[in-house]
């Protein structure tokens, strides 16, 4: 095998160097000459262009100051406006916004591409809040106060220039600020780790340090927990690598450690009592608490002695089931979770002897995801869907555990002709993987069916029911089949099933997806001429992977924002701070895996391989374009067919706006079409 040192590709790693950036363009030239000039590309993209701008959309709301916040972007609002209403206007027909802050108009003012990443808020006033704003797209940000009361950037207030940093309110004139405070300040993987302390009027130079964690860590952060009540609780957590955090509350003593395991989130502050999600078992006092289970301590307790515990059981999951997600209200805490990957609402309210909870009547067969809830008041807001169902957004009230439809996205494609169902392919090692099908109910069985399959399989994040107007319209409603696999890896059934396909252990993952591939051919659904697989990011590296090693399966691989080069990872954007997830290759063990399984290193010569559609962002700084462009230029140099797109604009994602998103799916459900439907 070809050491690294000999890589000829090494060049295209210089993110902005102007000879990657003119292949880039040659890529891009080539890549669009094919797929914008094959007849369906047109319509397709009209389609997706309107589907997303569409003034039919749910305006996704965010609960400040009592208030619903949005942020909108359509075809005049191309960067996005952040609105407001109240959530009695919110709920009818016609809500009456008035604009915040619009990105437009600042973009064009500064000479800037401002993306929107959210805002912090003062949580005693919910008055004042910094401001999070990328440039293009890219992780790194710059931060400024906002007043909600005048819509405007407070005059001298807080204003921190460009850096991948993270701030939290201390006080209503005090902010604990992660960032690089001098040059080279961050972690090997490319985030703060030092935090420090800066009051109202006082230049960055005069912050104060509070805490420092170590260059090996992934990162340090601050988050300040307010309940309706009062209580508050400043907490500081270290990362050492991508799954753990080690806790430290701010006392008037100085900084204590919280006596947690490892793998715990921290997810707020309700009633006094700070709720606690456990990735891995807790044994406090003689009592188990399960992995994926939430627990709840005492917050004054915390600050007085945080060595030592005393954890009560809120929730623990059943046989299949997960904890997705946690939100506070005024007197309850929200909990959304899957059950087969199947959602359910649950609310969990304290009381003198424990938590009581109610289960909210919502959809059966679809996902449910917490959109936003409000600490000061018992409201919040539960998304309802599926894949064939619109959207539906719901309002609730935590403190009589109930809910009512408040708004509906109308439909964006035909799927009238369609059915969901859910299957269970086996793997290698014999586990059992679901998967859901979407397909036309009077669909043959005769393996002629164009097939794309979805999966992600990492960082325990779960791949559940989704509505998605631009596959509807682009791929389902024109007879296409859709799979979306649940494979190892993710989080659908807790911890252990995202543990199972940690480092070494990953190939798991990858005979997980073959299986579902495999089980789609045994029905006689599809065959590898009809058939195309789809993932990003880590689902990226998961194409590559099947890409190298089943190429025989595939006729369309589309390969998103990837992780190719598994022996290089480490040193490419934020790379080291996978190490968690993918092991390091400086350990033989890891190394010997990744050497036989890593994509960029596995192309051979002597194979014939599917023409890919692989595509990346150059403003990606948290996995980068370096992966996707070194793969395509691999396979060219060895005569592969290949298709390579970059989007100039974007970060981590498809792009930075609704023109360049639309784009993107229009390209990638040409080539689908191109591939599997022709």
């Amino acid at each position: 095998m070809r050491a690294q040192d000999d890589d000829p590709f090494l060049w295209l790693e210089n993110k902005d160097g102007a000879r990657a950036m003119a292949w880039v363009r040659e890529q891009n030239a080539k890549t669009l000459g094919v797929l914008q000039a094959d007849p369906h590309y047109a319509t397709f993209y009209a389609d997706a262009l309107a589907i997303a701008q569409s003034k039919d959309r749910i305006p996704m709301p965010a609960i400040l100051d009592g208030n619903i916040y949005n942020l909108w972007q359509d075809a005049t609002h191309v960067q996005g406006i952040w609105r407001r209403t109240s959530p009695r206007s919110y709920a009818s027909a016609a809500p009456k916004w008035t604009t915040v802050l619009d990105l437009d108009a600042l973009s064009k003012r500064e000479h800037k591409h401002w993306v929107w990443e959210g805002a912090t808020c003062e949580p005693q006033l919910e008055q004042r809040c910094i401001l999070q704003l990328s440039n293009g797209g890219e992780d790194a940000q710059t931060l400024r106060e906002f007043d909600l009361r005048t819509a405007r950037f407070v005059p001298n207030g807080f204003a921190l220039p460009r850096e991948k940093q993270w701030v939290s309110w201390l006080d209503p004139n005090t902010l604990l600020i992660s960032r690089a405070w001098k040059p080279g300040q961050l972690t090997t993987s490319g985030y703060p780790y030092v935090i420090k302390r800066l009051r109202r009027g006082e230049p960055l130079s005069s912050a104060v340090e509070v805490y420092r964690g170590k260059r090996t860590d992934v990162s340090v952060g601050s988050a300040r927990y307010t309940d309706a009540a009062g209580d508050s609780v400043t907490i500081l957590g270290r990362s050492p690598d991508f799954f753990s955090n080690i806790f430290y509350v701010m006392t008037s003593r100085g900084l204590e450690h919280v006596d947690l395991p490892l793998k715990a989130d921290i997810d707020g502050l309700v009633g006094g009592k700070l709720l606690v999600t456990l990735r891995e078992p807790f044994d406090k006092h003689g009592v188990r608490f399960p992995e994926g289970s939430l627990i709840a301590l005492d917050v004054r307790a915390v600050e007085t002695r945080p060595w030592d515990s005393h954890p009560a059981l809120v929730y623990a999951p059943g046989p299949r089931e997960t904890l997705d997600s946690v939100g506070v209200t005024k007197s309850a805490a929200i909990l959304m979770t899957y059950r087969n990957v199947r959602g359910r609402a649950l609310v969990y309210t304290p009381s003198a002897h424990g938590w009581r909870h109610s289960v909210l009547p919502l959809p059966d067969n679809s996902s449910i995801d917490l959109a936003t809830s409000d600490p000061r008041t018992d409201s919040f807001y539960a998304a309802v869907t599926s894949f064939l169902h619109p959207t539906q957004l719901y309002v609730g009230d935590a403190r009589s555990a109930s809910i009512a439809l408040v708004k509906a996205l109308p439909p964006q494609f035909d799927g009238s002709n369609d059915i969901v169902e859910q299957h269970e392919a086996t793997s290698k090692d014999g586990t059992k993987i679901p998967y859901f099908i979407v397909r036309p109910k009077n669909m043959m069985l005769d393996g002629t069916n164009p097939t794309v399959i979805n999966a992600y399989g990492g960082f325990g994040i779960s791949m559940t029911p989704f509505y998605s107007g631009i596959i509807g319209k682009l791929w389902i409603e024109r007879g296409g089949v859709f799979v979306l696999a649940n494979i190892r890896g993710g989080g659908e059934f807790g911890p252990a099933w995202h543990d199972a396909g940690l480092k070494t252990h990953r190939q798991r993952v990858y005979d997980d997806f073959y299986a579902v591939a495999q089980d789609l051919v045994s029905r006689k659904i599809t065959t590898p001429r009809r058939l195309g697989i789809v993932g990003g990011s880590n689902g990226g590296l998961l194409m590559g992977v099947e890409f190298v090693q089943h190429p025989e399966m595939w006729n369309a691989v589309d390969i998103e924002v990837p992780l190719l080069d598994m022996l290089r990872y480490e040193k490419i954007q934020a790379g080291a701070s996978w190490v968690g997830e993918y092991g390091s290759v400086s350990h033989p063990a890891v190394r010997a895996f990744w050497e036989k399984t890593s994509p960029y290193q596995n192309i051979k010569e002597d194979v014939t391989y599917p023409e890919p559609f692989i595509w990346s962002t150059t403003k990606d700084d948290r996995v980068g374009p370096q992966h996707a462009r070194k793969f395509a230029a691999k396979l060219e140099s060895m005569n592969k067919p290949v298709l390579y797109y970059e989007v100039i604009e974007g970060g981590h994602a498809a792009g930075a706006n609704l023109k360049e998103r639309a784009r993107t799916s229009a390209l990638e459900w040409t080539y689908f079409t191109m591939k599997l439907s022709e």
